[in-house]
């Protein structure tokens, strides 16, 4: 009799909270299966192609009341394979991909604190990397003003590997030691503007180093053109004390032809290094925390883990959309790639052509299929920046299912 008192009461309680509330429950499975040829790099003799599935899970948990909002995703990332059929223990095991509450201040302010996704404008500077299977996320804590069509974000970072007595140096491995940061962003009528300041500190053998990069990003519609464009500079120390001066420049165009097809062409330019020529300055730009896998070509052989500190990159691209119909596209980009930089006196600053397609369907509301084939083709600049002339065939192609069901949903 007791037990069933205790039962109904926390019964009672969660229909209660549930009545004041939202309650939201989903869930992510998306295997991509992938075969590299050339995928990152020049593919080099007498090796095999690459071929595997990678998957990423989720669950998600969403939950809004009074003066609260809180998130919390579990995800588990694997390669099929990666563990024996009678496995004991994943090889990577379950991991928080984002676990944050939001306080809501008053009726423009709020303070969200914990692990969290940070993604602005077009993710050049700040992205989710979600293509990346386990995406990207920061411990912060983000002070967040909204009103009418004006926002102002600020973030504050500092990452430590462990608790400690004393000291404070870091040394988890591809993260920064502390970060502050403020976003700005204005709406007008066809017009959108942000401004970002990132200060951005990085742990080195002799103290911290502070970059500092300011910029904006820009959009506007102008006689039936959709324009954006982004323009960052970089000053400050990088990592090895050396004085920083960087920048990047971005534009792009898209017009809308038909119902069915949008056409769009673009440029980027973000300055570097002459090839193989240290000095005591810096010019090479660095898109920090981007989703650096949308830029500059599916392939992904500029700034997704590599060509930090290089030649920089020139990109002009162009790119089609094609509405076959309602439920699904196919979009082509062609992209020409140039070093910013020297490379050396008898070779051309050319680097190469890539052409991507994607296809994507919409099966259901819940089930998407998107599949891609890219190929390049490299010049005599990408074989030495790269270190392979080995002439061989560079393409890369993959099929990804994303399944995205809603498990429970409460309204108030």
């Amino acid at each position: 009799m007791k037990i069933n008192t205790y039962l109904s009461s926390i019964l009672l309680l969660f229909i209660t909270t549930l009545s004041y509330s939202q309650l939201k429950i989903d869930a992510e499975l998306r295997p991509r299966a992938e075969y590299r040829h050339g995928f990152k790099t020049l593919f080099p003799n007498d090796v095999n192609a690459a071929m595997f599935v990678s998957q990423r899970t989720r669950l998600n948990t969403s939950f809004s009341m009074d003066k609260l909002n809180f998130y919390i995703s579990f995800q588990d990332v694997r390669v099929w394979g990666d563990v024996p059929q009678l496995n004991i223990a994943d090889a990577n095991g379950l991991s928080l991909q984002q676990a944050w509450a939001e306080i809501l201040l008053d009726r423009n302010f709020s303070l969200k604190l914990g692990r969290q996704e940070v993604v602005y404008d077009d993710s050049r500077i700040f992205g989710n990397v979600n293509w990346a299977q386990q995406a990207r996320s920061h411990d912060m804590a983000l002070l967040k003003y909204e009103k009418n069509d004006f926002r102002i974000d600020v973030g504050l970072a500092f990452n430590q590997s462990k608790e400690g007595l004393v000291g404070t140096n870091l040394t988890t491995p591809k993260t920064y030691k502390a970060m502050q940061f403020a976003w700005f962003h204005k709406e007008w009528n066809n017009f959108s503007g942000s401004f970002l300041f990132l200060n951005n500190g990085l742990q080195s053998s002799t103290g911290l180093k502070y970059s500092q990069t300011i910029g904006t990003h820009i959009k506007t519609k102008v006689y039936g053109l959709d324009i954006v464009s982004n323009l960052y500079y970089q000053f400050g120390n990088d990592i090895l004390n050396r004085d920083l001066s960087a920048y990047l420049l971005g534009l792009e165009a898209n017009y809308k032809a038909t119902d069915k097809i949008k056409l769009g062409l673009g440029m980027e330019l973000l300055s570097g290094n002459d090839y193989n020529t240290p000095g005591s300055k810096n010019y090479a730009f660095t898109p920090f925390y981007g989703t650096n896998h949308k830029f500059n070509g599916l392939m992904d052989y500029f700034y997704v883990g590599n060509h930090a500190n290089n030649v920089g990159l020139l990109d002009v691209y162009m790119k089609v959309n094609y509405k076959l119909n309602p439920k699904s596209s196919l979009t082509t980009f062609i992209h020409n790639f140039s070093a910013a930089a020297d490379i050396n006196t008898t070779v051309s600053k050319q680097l190469g052509t890539e052409l991507d397609i994607v296809y994507g369907y919409k099966f259901t509301k819940e089930i998407g299929i998107k599949a891609g084939y890219s190929y390049m083709f490299p010049t005599e600049g990408m074989e030495i920046l790269k270190g392979n002339n080995d002439n061989n065939t560079n393409n890369w192609g993959w099929v990804m299912v994303t399944i995205k069901p809603t498990l429970f949903s409460s309204k108030k």
